[in-house]
């Protein structure tokens, strides 16, 4: 075991717990104002009832011994076997148990992501169910597939820190709910002012901050790989953030502080399944497109009519696939061990087609399937009445602001 990749892995465990609250206040800034308070809670509960059942057979479900490269088993069950001693294939110079923490933060922020798509209509007891329901049943296999000896990782998939795993999961099940639980009251008849967008600029700074952990601790060591990350990160988030602007700028006319924080946690994502497989360069170049596909992707939904509030499917699941597409193209040997379709390995890029289109096609399927069965047993939507006065007041009695 080696103190200071472990040292390195701790700081970063941290770093990733801090997204998620990060993302509270990115989706919690977009509401309006009646909604603040229950935005918020879905990301921040989230740190609570996911990490108890990732703790219990979540973990067991993504990185337990592979049954058919679909599943794992339940042998670390209630964290059995998960120990201070590390792992010879979890990182095998960091404790096990630190190994599953960090895994942990990602399983936690992934569910949180989705809120963002029925932000202000669901049921606070539908979304705690859901969540138990997608992490045992989506994230968990997914996870299992890329990362945790299963038939797509084995196939030769590259998802650095989870293009695949968090964002195209957590895009395609965001659809999935905008479609089953419907639009809010008012959409596309009246306007839907963010209320306080220095919030959101907080949040998205946060999540900034807190993705050095994501990516560069996704190398599991203090180590070259994990320089590398951190610099594709950053530049990436950097160049999307500003081609957002531009494109913004020119079709309408004005660069705006939510275009900025949209395009930064656009690069963010696009970036993730790539991070440590490409060079600095072709980090520029994967932010400039994360950010231009991202900016239109999230006018879909004016143009299809679906209510994703809060830019979900049009950044995490557009963006995540943009990605992981992007790493088949521009991966280097030099770098991560595997060339891509730009550097003269075409398969690369037919393998990462297939990791995109099986994740693409699971998590919307199996969310829908998932998103019905809480709808049928307890209702997924808020009604009209506590619609209009708001997520606070309805879901849990309480205001984000006092006027006295």
């Amino acid at each position: 075991m080696n103190t200071g990749d472990t040292s390195f892995l701790l700081v970063s465990t941290a770093l990733v717990l801090l997204m998620t609250p990060g993302l509270g206040l990115f989706y919690g800034g977009m509401v309006r104002a009646k909604n603040v308070l229950g935005t918020i809670m879905h990301s921040f509960f989230a740190l609570g009832v996911v990490s108890i059942v990732w703790a219990l057979w979540g973990y067991s479900l993504a990185f337990g011994p592979d049954i058919g490269g679909v599943i794992g088993s339940l042998k670390y069950f209630a964290l059995s076997g998960v120990g201070m001693e590390p792992h010879p294939t979890y990182g095998p110079t960091v404790p096990h148990l630190l190994f599953m923490a960090f895994q942990m933060m990602f399983a936690v922020i992934t569910p949180a992501l989705i809120t963002g798509a029925f932000a202000e209509r669901m049921k606070f007891s539908a979304y705690l169910a859901f969540t138990v329901l997608w992490l045992t049943f989506v994230y968990s296999p997914v996870a299992h597939w890329v990362w945790g000896g299963g038939w797509l990782g084995r196939l030769g998939a590259l998802d650095f820190a989870g293009g695949t795993v968090v964002h195209i999961n957590s895009g395609l099940a965001a659809l999935a709910a905008a479609l089953v639980i419907g639009k809010r009251q008012g959409f596309l008849s009246e306007p839907f002012f963010p209320h306080n967008l220095p919030m959101t600029l907080t949040g998205a700074a946060l999540l900034w901050f807190g993705w050095f952990g994501f990516n560069a601790g996704s190398a599991l060591g203090a180590n070259g790989l994990a320089a590398n990350a951190f610099v594709a990160t950053h530049l990436a988030a950097a160049m999307a953030a500003v081609a957002w602007v531009v494109v913004e700028w020119i079709h309408r006319g004005k660069p705006t502080t939510l275009g900025a924080a949209s395009g930064a946690v656009a690069g963010l994502v696009g970036i993730t399944p790539a991070a440590g497989f490409v060079g600095p360069m072709s980090a520029l170049a994967i932010g400039i497109l994360a950010g231009v596909i991202c900016f239109f992707g999230v006018t879909l939904k004016t143009r299809f009519k679906y209510d994703d509030a809060l830019d979900v499917f049009g950044i995490h699941g557009l963006g995540g696939m943009t990605g992981a597409l992007a790493t088949g193209l521009f991966a280097r040997a030099a770098v991560g061990k595997v060339d891509g379709l730009f550097f003269g390995n075409p398969a690369q890029f037919s393998i990462q087609i297939v990791a995109v289109l099986a994740s693409v096609a699971f998590s919307f399927i199996m969310s829908l399937i998932l998103l019905k069965i809480v709808d049928v047993v307890i209702g997924l939507r808020i009604s009209e009445e506590d619609e209009s006065a708001g997520l606070d007041l309805s879901q849990h009695s309480e205001t984000g602001y006092s006027t006295a």
